[in-house]
């Protein structure tokens, strides 16, 4: 059954974010044949449409407001179900990730839906729709269908594999005037705390610090690695409360739930708190002295050893590696 499904595109510093790419390609598999329609909500991104398209949706809908520069839910809740009930569609989907998480149930309690977050792998029944999310920490998996109304969603970073670029695609861009009205949060100036490089929710590699880094500096021969791997650094919740390193790294179940390609482990024990964000990626190799840790328990490949001395080199072999290549 062909379904016309919405799709929001999330915007980074001018920039659209992989996971808007993925949930096109989630939403190709819902339309059945029916139309993708990808939604841009911001200020001067009409040109951002383009990318949209060229990744599977067959046309956009841009929304450019000066009140829609910066995120906040009541300007961006006012744009979009706009859209929605010009639209009309059958599905709805967004990352799953923080502007993604805090909209979708906005929009969803608005719409009266039902929603169906954290979703990692999407596939058909006939003419249902399976969707399946982790629960308990990673623990275990649930599958779900939608029975009756919308069909909405949010979709975990890499997880769902974009649909290839083709730069011959085109298709329509139309610009939709909405009225942004009695906003109660109004966003003065963005002060950058994050760090540089990769996004760490949607690396394809990370390597993450725990405990073990024992002080900031410590997190250095990390960044070395990440860097020649062109990944992205972590670090667990224990590293970050002992201030070796700031809180926008933390991964675990009170930071961001990541699943890289590859998770680099290094003096992490492998605390349950740690695991709940990163046990999914797909490939784990731990580092650390201790070889009774937890974290050698969900681990591909393990070694014992002091970090301080394995990590530099794996930097340099990695590095001749990439210089015979």
């Amino acid at each position: 059954m062909s379904r016309n499904v919405l799709v929001l595109g999330e915007i980074r510093n001018g920039e659209l974010r992989n996971v808007s790419f993925e949930s096109i390609a989630a939403a190709r598999s819902i339309a059945q044949g029916g139309e993708v329609t990808a939604v841009l909500l911001g200020d001067s991104i009409r040109e951002l449409a383009a990318t949209m398209i060229q990744y599977g949706a067959d046309r956009a809908v841009v929304v450019e407001n000066s009140k829609l520069a910066h995120y906040t839910p009541d300007g961006f809740s006012q744009a979009l179900l706009s859209v929605i009930s010009q639209e009309n569609p059958k599905g709805i989907i967004f990352g799953h990730t923080a502007i993604g998480k805090d909209l979708s149930a906005k929009i969803a309690s608005k719409l009266g839906s039902g929603l169906i977050s954290d979703v990692v792998a999407i596939e058909t029944g006939g003419d249902n729709i399976i969707f399946t999310r982790p629960i308990y920490s990673g623990k275990a998996f649930e599958q779900k269908i939608i029975k009756d109304g919308v069909i909405f969603a949010t979709i975990r970073p890499n997880n769902i594999t974009p649909l290839t670029k083709d730069s011959s695609r085109s298709g329509d861009v139309s610009m939709a005037s909405v009225e942004i009205k009695d906003l109660r949060t109004i966003v003065r100036e963005v002060v950058k705390k994050a760090v540089q490089g990769v996004d760490l929710s949607e690396a394809k590699i990370i390597v993450s610090g725990g405990r073990g880094i024992k002080s900031e500096e410590g997190f250095q021969p990390l960044k070395e690695l990440a860097d020649v791997l062109g990944g992205a650094v972590g670090a667990s919740r224990g590293a970050c409360d002992a201030g070796y390193a700031d809180y926008s790294l933390q991964i675990g179940q009170t930071g961001k739930v990541v699943t890289p390609d590859l998770y680099i482990a290094c003096g992490i024990s492998g605390a349950i708190q740690h695991l709940a964000g990163m046990s999914n990626s797909k490939v784990i190799v731990a580092i650390n002295k201790d070889p009774e840790a937890d974290i050698f328990n969900v681990a591909d490949y393990g070694i014992v050893g002091d970090l301080f001395e394995v990590v530099p080199l794996l930097t340099g072999e990695i590095k001749n590696l990439l210089v015979k290549a």
